[in-house]
Formats: C-alpha cells, sequence, structure tokens
C-alpha cells in the first residue's frame, strides 16, 4: 500500500507536471506515435481485409501473415531496426515495428467482418441488381463494422501497450518514467508509470466498446437476440485468426 500510495504522491508532485518530461508532454508523445503507427497500419491492412472478405480469397495468406506478424518479438525488432536504420531514424524504426504489431488486428477485424455477414444477404443483394462495390459500400460494409472496430480496438491496446518501450530509445512517452526508474530503483516512479498506461488503455477501450456498440446497424441486435454472443465469438475468432 505505502508503494502505492508513493506512486500516487509522485504523480501528483508538481515537478512532473512542468519541463520536458513533464506528464503532457509524455502523454502527447504517446498518443502522437499510437495514433501515426495504427492509421498506417489500417492504410495498409484494411483494403487487403475488405477485399479477402469480399472475394473470399487469399484468407489463408492473410493467416499466415498475421501469425508470423505475432510472433515477432516487438523489442527486439525495434532494437533491430534502429541497428539497421541509424539512430538518427529511430522515431521511423519505432513507427515500422508499432505498424507490423497493428496490423494483424486490423487485418483480422476487417475481414472476419466480411466473413460474418449471412451469405444470403450478399446473395439478395447481388439479385436485386446491386453492384459489387454497392454491395461493399451498403451491405458489407455497414454489417462488418463492429468487427472491424473491435479489430481497431485491439490494435490500438496493443499498440498503446507497446509505445511503452519506445522509451527505452529516448522516444518519451509514458514508458519513459519506467525506463527511467527501473535502474533508479524509484519503484513509485516505476509503478505511476504503469498506472498511466493502464488507465490510458483502459480510456480508449472503454470508448472504443461503445463506438463498437453504437455502429451496429439498427434493427440486427432486434432482429437476433443472441447477437452480442456471436459478435463476442466472432471477435474473440478475429483475435486468434
Amino acid at each position: 500500500m505505502n508503494l502505492f500510495t508513493d506512486a500516487i504522491a509522485w504523480l501528483t508532485d508538481p515537478a512532473q507536471w512542468q519541463g520536458q518530461y513533464a506528464l503532457p508532454v509524455l502523454l502527447g508523445q504517446h498518443l502522437l506515435y499510437t495514433v501515426i503507427s495504427v492509421a498506417v497500419a489500417a492504410a495498409i491492412a484494411l483494403p487487403a481485409g475488405w477485399l479477402i472478405g469480399h472475394t473470399g480469397k487469399g484468407r489463408e495468406i492473410a493467416v499466415a501473415i498475421s501469425g508470423a506478424a505475432r510472433a515477432v518479438p516487438s523489442f527486439g525488432l525495434l532494437i533491430l531496426l534502429v541497428l539497421v536504420l541509424g539512430v538518427l531514424q529511430t522515431p521511423l524504426a519505432a513507427i515500422i515495428t508499432f505498424v507490423l504489431l497493428a496490423i494483424p488486428s486490423l487485418l483480422a477485424g476487417a475481414y472476419t467482418g466480411f466473413e460474418a455477414i449471412d451469405r444470403h444477404t450478399v446473395d439478395a443483394a447481388r439479385a436485386v441488381g446491386m453492384t459489387e462495390w454497392q454491395i461493399f459500400t451498403k451491405v458489407e460494409l455497414p454489417l462488418g463494422m463492429p468487427l472491424l472496430v473491435g479489430g481497431i480496438r485491439s490494435a490500438l491496446l496493443q499498440v498503446i501497450a507497446t509505445v511503452t518501450i519506445g522509451a527505452y530509445v529516448n522516444l518519451g512517452g509514458l514508458g519513459w518514467p519506467i525506463i527511467q526508474g527501473i535502474p533508479l530503483h524509484r519503484f513509485d516512479q516505476v509503478l505511476a508509470g504503469a498506472l498511466l498506461v493502464a488507465a490510458l488503455a483502459l480510456i480508449v477501450d472503454l470508448l472504443l466498446a461503445g463506438l463498437q456498440r453504437a455502429v451496429v446497424p439498427a434493427g440486427v441486435q432486434s432482429q437476433h437476440p443472441a447477437s452480442d454472443h456471436i459478435s463476442r465469438r466472432s471477435a474473440n475468432r478475429a483475435a486468434v485468426a
């Protein structure tokens, strides 16, 4: 309990809210790397995932790529890229690392969202004369949006947690109090940094959980009372795909 109290005291110390390493500055750096990384990953993964989900082709390749990307140790990859690209390109090395981490969840959320749609719905859309683009924009995209938001949610949480290691190569972020505090044996500072990262992840998760419920098309849940259970099961498949 004393350690927790000390961590709160460290967080509320006015010294932590001023200067180059002030907590608002570190939070801004953390969010900046997170948003840039997930945006770049989305630009790569979402079109590929939608194409796979719409055509039903290439799923095996996507699963293989996702599995390989998940198996790469983020910290080791970051250090390797820093050594390869040079210390002057450390931000680029970090962005590449975080992008590779975010791609699997976004890719899986995109194509599993389409796969979860009843094929009879898509066939009916074709039967009434819709073009493939209309099917994509008016049928598949709205119905697949909840699982897509679930993929974005998972990617954001993973990147938020992993951006913490960026402080090890002097990129700042909320990992800075943790990385700095460990060699100094300032465990109150380490715990405070961990609490900040956990709080940020929790807030983002709650916001996206609300968004995931909000994007469910009107009438879908009322027509399918078990849709919540199905959505959770589908989301779990997307997380391991």
